[in-house]
Formats: structure tokens, C-alpha cells, sequence
């Protein structure tokens, strides 16, 4: 049938978003605080749960069975990865040092109503904002809440070389020394990015069984670096893979992220030999249920477990030729030539969800109809709420610490 049969893929870091396109070019902070922070003080239920229903959508039409998601009125997430049937872990942003995110309250009520739904597909979590969003009292609200619950952790770190030097300035710790100290690591606890962790930071991570998320898109497109992933995983660090959101990446395509991953990790460490086929999808599969617990219901193709199953269409022109035996070609086929758009079918839970290319589970174009028009309000909003917003820096690279 000239159709590769391979485990669903687990995007371990998404934000669901309407912000794709509009806010390129930038620095990273300068993004979060020009672009990113402004259309959070806007958004509103009804446009976050548009935005999840085309990030839920979009990513099982490419292959993506499962989702870690940090967004806002994830009680409207929950109801779109239900109608949509993607399994989805929820983890809220929230933050104390600035007033337009989610609060440890606000998490706490998504807990009690969502900390299971659809079937056992929908799971809610801890989130948590970047470090300097969050006072260490939150941080430590977060651990308590996440034991309280017996749920998992999500936050983000590392991401920046000027994050690990306002780190060492404000704390005098490097971030994952910080948040150790501050009590949120641990085997349920995910980092998204991890880009620039010194040896003995990995080693905090391995001891405590914390798993990262490398976004190697996202990594390049804002100038954030290159993760030491191949060092990250020779030392027993669970790395899954992620796409970011759709404002920094700009699509939602694993397929695609596994390829810029091995790139990345290849010109990065100037050898050609490593981020091989295999190992680009043991992350994107196996690695990825790991970090998020699912291991033992779904992330190998395997009896006893989910059928979580994705097939790949390799009749087109650009899969030629396609070989068997010695030649075998198929993984490396699956990882620098295929795209969301070569996906053919997919299951969750036993569930047929994509049928001949088409999501046959919601009306696509009712997801796009809704989606534009909910992206048109959210920048209706910040306009009348923040003003026009600001031209990007012409000199991106000034001030910019070296390492």
C-alpha cells in the first residue's frame, strides 16, 4: 500500500493561539511583551475556544494524537480536544506578578471540573508562566496544588541566554537550580525548551525525573539557541518534542519538527551522524508519552495498549524511490520528507478521526470560519484596549549578552 503505520505523535509543548503571522522579527522579550502580553489582556472564553478548536484540529490532521497545551479558559480547550477527539493535557498560564493571566484559583476550579474528561482523553495540570512572571511564593503554591491533585506540572525555562543571566542576577542561581529550589520538579513536572541548561542543571533533572521539551522551530525562529539535545539524552533525560505555538513557529506540524530537530542537532554539534531517523521519532512518539505519563497506554504500537495510530501516505512523487531490505528508507522518508499534509488516516483511543486526509470528527471549515472571526475580535480588542502596536526593533542584536 506503499502506507507507513507508526504510533501517534505527542506535541509536549502547544499554546493554542490566534496570533500566526502578525509579530515577526523580534527578540524574544520584546515579542512577549509588545506582541504576546497585550493580546493575552484581551483575550476573552469565547476566542480561546475558537483558538483551541483550530490547534486541536490542525495538529490531528498532521499526525499529533496528543497535546500538551498551556492556554487560557481551558474549560473551553477541554470541550474543543472533546469535540475534536485529541487527547489533551490542560495546564493553565498562570502568573502573580501581572494580572491578565490565569490565577493558582482560576487552575484550581479547571482541576475540581476537568481533572479527568472525555473519557479519560482530557487530563488538566499546574501551569505555570515564565519564571519572572511567577513569585517563588506561587511556585510553591503550584507544588502543593499539583500534590494535592496528583497531576503534573508545566512551565517553561531556560529558553534565553538573557533568562539564565537575569536568573543569576535576581536569585543567584541558574533557573533550574531556582525552580528546584522552589519545589516543582520532579517525574510529573514537563519544561518546555531547556535550551541553554549547564551539566550540573541536567543532572538536577535527571535525579528529580523531569522531562523537556525541545521546540527546535520555535528555538530558531526566536534566536533562543540550540538545546544540547544529544548530551540532554546520552545522560537519561527524557526529551519530547514540541512545536511551540502557532505565533513562533508558525505551523503546528510534528512531522516537520522532527525534521528541524535532526537538523538542528546536526549543524549545532557540526556532526552529521547524530539526530538520526530513529531517534527523531522515538522522541516524537515513545519520549513524548513519557514525559506526559501516558507510557503505558500509548506511545508504541503495542498490545494492551491505545490504538493511537497514524498512517503516512508515501505514494507521492517526492517519497521516491521507496526502499525495502538494505535500503530500507522508510524512517528517514518519515522524518526529512513528510508533512502534515501527507498524513492519511488517523486514531485515538480506537477512534478513526482523520479519514483520506480530512478530519472527519468537527466541520474544518466551520473550525476556520470560526477561528478568523475570533482572531479578527482579538485584534479589535487590543487595538481599543493597548493602541496600535509597536514597529519591531531595527537593531534586534543590540545588548544581547554573549556566552
Amino acid at each position: 500500500s506503499k502506507q507507513v503505520v507508526m504510533p501517534g505523535m505527542h506535541n509536549c509543548h502547544l499554546h493554542s493561539g490566534l496570533l500566526r503571522g502578525t509579530a515577526e522579527g523580534l527578540a524574544l522579550w520584546e515579542w512577549l511583551e509588545n506582541y504576546i502580553d497585550p493580546a493575552h489582556r484581551a483575550l476573552t472564553p469565547e476566542i480561546a475556544q475558537a483558538a483551541s478548536f483550530m490547534a486541536y484540529t490542525e495538529g490531528l490532521r498532521g499526525g499529533t494524537t496528543s497535546v500538551l497545551d498551556m492556554w487560557r479558559f481551558m474549560e473551553g480547550s477541554a470541550a474543543a480536544a472533546d469535540a475534536v477527539g485529541i487527547r489533551a493535557t490542560l495546564a493553565p498560564y498562570t502568573a502573580d506578578l501581572y494580572d491578565y493571566f490565569e490565577t493558582l484559583e482560576t487552575n484550581r476550579r479547571l482541576l475540581e471540573s476537568h481533572l479527568t474528561a472525555a473519557d479519560g482523553r482530557v487530563r488538566s495540570w499546574v501551569g505555570l508562566e515564565h519564571i519572572f512572571y511567577c513569585s517563588p511564593e506561587m511556585f510553591r503554591g503550584a507544588a502543593s496544588l499539583a500534590d494535592e491533585f496528583g497531576t503534573g506540572i508545566h512551565t517553561h525555562s531556560s529558553e534565553s541566554i538573557w533568562e539564565v543571566q537575569e536568573c543569576l542576577r535576581q536569585f543567584g542561581r541558574r533557573p533550574i537550580e531556582e525552580m528546584f529550589n522552589r519545589g516543582i520538579l520532579g517525574s510529573d513536572t514537563v519544561i518546555a525548551h531547556g535550551v541553554w541548561l549547564d551539566d550540573r542543571e541536567v543532572q538536577l533533572l535527571v535525579q528529580t525525573g523531569t522531562s523537556v521539551t525541545h521546540c527546535p522551530c520555535s528555538n530558531m525562529k526566536t534566536s533562543a539557541g540550540p538545546a544540547r539535545v544529544g548530551y540532554y539524552r546520552e545522560q537519561g533525560l527524557t526529551v519530547a518534542l514540541g512545536t511551540d505555538g502557532e505565533k513562533e513557529n508558525n505551523n503546528l506540524d510534528m512531522l516537520e519538527e522532527m525534521k528541524f530537530a535532526s537538523l538542528l542537532w546536526k549543524v549545532s554539534t557540526l556532526d552529521p551522524t547524530v539526530g538520526e531517523p530513529w531517534d527523531i521519532l522515538d522522541m516524537a512518539t515513545r519520549e513524548g508519552a513519557k514525559a506526559l505519563g501516558l507510557d503505558e497506554v500509548t506511545g508504541t504500537l503495542e498490545e494492551g495498549k491505545d490504538a493511537d495510530i497514524v498512517m503516512v501516505d508515501l505514494r507521492s512523487l517526492h517519497f521516491v524511490p521507496l526502499l525495502h531490505g538494505e535500503y530500507f528508507n522508510a524512517p528517514a522518508h518519515l522524518v526529512f520528507t513528510a508533512s502534515a499534509r501527507d498524513v492519511s488516516n488517523v486514531w485515538v483511543k480506537g477512534q478513526h478521526l482523520v479519514e483520506d486526509g480530512e478530519v472527519i470528527s468537527v466541520d474544518v471549515a466551520d473550525v476556520a470560519v470560526r477561528a478568523q472571526s475570533a482572531a479578527e475580535e482579538l485584534f479589535e480588542r487590543r487595538s481599543a484596549l493597548h493602541g496600535n502596536t509597536p514597529s519591531p526593533a531595527t537593531d534586534l542584536g543590540k545588548n544581547v549578552p554573549q556566552i
